[in-house]
């Protein structure tokens, strides 16, 4: 696995992300999902909720 990504012009700034994460690493800046790649823990729960595949682990 690998720290998440957000495809920034994909999210469209629901926050499901946010209240998924178990760390609390990923915010919203300018209505966007923004990761913390130091508190990632890559454990892709925001990947598969994300309505528009926005998020990747590269």
């Amino acid at each position: 696995m690998a720290k998440a990504v957000v495809d920034q012009d994909s999210c469209v700034g629901c926050e499901a992300c946010v209240g998924t994460c178990p760390t609390s690493a990923i915010s919203m800046v300018d209505g966007k999902a923004l990761v913390d790649a130091d508190s990632c823990v890559e454990c892709g729960a925001c990947v598969s909720v994300c309505p528009v595949s926005a998020i990747s682990q590269d």
